[in-house]
């Protein structure tokens, strides 16, 4: 049964073949940052941004070196902001203990911030060439369509499993792990715009809320409006994205806590009053805060 679902999938490869810039190259590094920049993000919008990102930011020491507002502003129209904290200091750490290498190793690429099981599993096949249990959205696809397509609740556990099966026997017969996962990724890409989403046959399948009004705009304009003009205070962030104070606030100091902003407060004189006999004056200290990237 596998090896039927191998051949299947193998059969449409030539003809659902996609070119990508990441798929020309085995450099750590870049596939790193293409497999960062797919997740939840279309592959169009993410063609737009790679190469832009890879002349602004070549190595990893390159990303480490430079700053988080920089990181921040060049990964604008991506979103998912966490997305580029989480890049930077995974840079950091490699950076500073690492020589700027990645590690070659599932286990270890496992160990760095932000990097998950499918982006561990992506550097090893798409970077090195070696087996690893790859899932995500497209794949999943193309296993529920071919191995379960008449089960409904399909959990990963199960998808998983099926993956590192075929992945065994694809390696047995010497068949290229990077072809391979580009056949499945190429016709999960093409099962979605031909078919209903067997993804949604997926135990884990959730509808995304809408995006328009949500907190995650709130959070991505507010981060754009003071890495656009930093220094603003709450009462000018919330006039300048229409938003009330008290949501402003909350969210400012969410993205404080994650490590995206910072809030900077400084004190000038303030006259409290005057006596016009003397002509004296009284003064106390005023504080502003000024919200700033990090």
């Amino acid at each position: 049964m596998i090896d039927d679902f191998i051949d299947r999938v193998m059969a449409r490869a030539p003809e659902l073949y996609r070119d990508f810039a990441w798929r020309r190259t085995t450099n750590p590094y870049e596939i790193l940052l293409s497999e960062v920049m797919l997740q939840q993000t279309q592959v169009a919008r993410v063609e737009h941004y790679y190469e832009r990102w890879l002349r602004q930011f070549p190595t990893l020491d390159a990303l480490a070196a430079a700053s988080t507002a920089d990181v921040l502003c060049a990964w604008q129209g991506l979103g998912y902001n966490r997305r580029a904290l989480a890049l930077k200091r995974l840079a950091d750490e490699v950076s500073e203990h690492r020589g700027g290498k990645l590690p070659t190793t599932y286990e270890d690429l496992l160990a760095l911030p932000g990097i998950g099981p499918a982006t561990a599993a992506g550097v090893m096949v798409f970077a090195y060439g070696k087996p690893a249990a790859y899932l995500e959205t497209n794949v999943r696809t193309v296993v529920l369509h071919e191995l379960f397509p008449d089960s409904n609740e399909v959990s990963d556990r199960r998808v998983l499993a099926a993956v590192k099966e075929a992945g065994e026997r694809v390696h047995a017969r010497n068949i290229d792990a990077r072809m391979w996962n580009y056949a499945l990724l190429d016709y999960g890409a093409w099962l979605k715009k031909t078919l209903a989403n067997p993804s949604r046959r997926s135990k884990h399948h959730s509808r995304q809320s809408p995006y328009e009004g949500s907190r995650r705009q709130k959070r991505a304009m507010l981060l754009r409006a003071v890495l656009a003009e930093p220094g603003l205070s709450s009462d000018e962030l919330a006039r300048e994205c229409g938003f009330e104070l008290a949501i402003t606030e909350t969210v400012l100091t969410t993205l404080a806590t994650e490590g995206f902003i910072r809030q900077e407060v400084t004190y000038s004189d303030s006259t409290l009053c005057s006596d016009a006999r003397t002509n004296a004056a009284s003064f106390t200290k005023q504080a502003t805060a000024r919200w700033l990237p990090q």
